[in-house]
């Protein structure tokens, strides 16, 4: 099963992704994961993403297609992948379908979560992050037990650049002006799948379940 989950910075892919991996058994291929490491460990490449991602922009192409193809062919991939993050533009979608026929895989669906916006925001600017041991919490939906140290380690918890309202209302307008147009890109190709990502988690992947049984 090769699937792409689309969707505004916030609108739950990460959590969907990780229960569809219980079910099928395939990794997640997070493009925001990958280079949040490089951006920790300092590489060169993660410098370049870091400056991007800090503004909210989006990180050059050359960088992310690398990363996914090199991804795509390792060994657990062989039964099949998720990919959330990517494509963010309608010529990465295009670099993917050439990666992916050179590779001899193809898509089987592509799912898009509808979110409300304005949720988003909330939902982006209460994350924070522990310094020590990367926990993540939310100050609204999942608070630590102390303000400020986190329940795994004690260490310190802050707020990520990337998780800050001007950065976040920038990503949107980013995600509006770019990403958006995949909706209709995978329209076309029949692989389109779209679901109310503002419902109770264990509802959306039901849904998400459903609508790849139908497909």
């Amino acid at each position: 099963m090769n699937l792409i989950l689309l969707g505004p910075p916030g609108a739950g892919k990460g959590t969907q992704a990780k229960l569809l991996i219980e079910h099928f058994g395939i990794p997640q291929i997070s493009t925001g994961d990958m280079l949040r490491a490089a951006v920790k460990a300092g590489t060169e490449m993660g410098l370049k993403a870091k400056a991007c991602m800090d503004s909210g922009a989006l990180v050059p192409d050359e960088v992310v297609i690398g990363i996914v193809r090199d991804r795509l062919q390792e060994a657990d991939c062989g039964k099949g992948f998720i990919l959330d993050g990517f494509p963010r533009t309608v010529p990465q979608a295009d670099a993917l379908k050439s990666t992916l026929a050179e590779l001899g895989k193809e898509l089987q669906a592509v799912i898009s979560l509808e979110v409300d916006i304005e949720a988003l925001v909330e939902r982006l600017t209460g994350r924070r992050t522990c310094r020590s041991c990367g926990k993540g919490f939310h100050l609204r939906f999942d608070p630590p037990g102390t303000a400020g140290v986190c329940d795994a380690c004690g260490g310190e918890l802050y707020q990520r650049d990337d998780d800050r309202e001007e950065t976040i209302r920038n990503r949107m307008k980013v995600y509006q002006e770019q990403t958006a147009p995949l909706v209709s890109y995978y329209q076309r190709d029949g692989l389109l799948a779209a679901i109310d990502g503002m419902q109770d988690i264990a509802v959306v992947q039901s849904d998400i379940r459903a609508a790849l049984l139908e497909g």
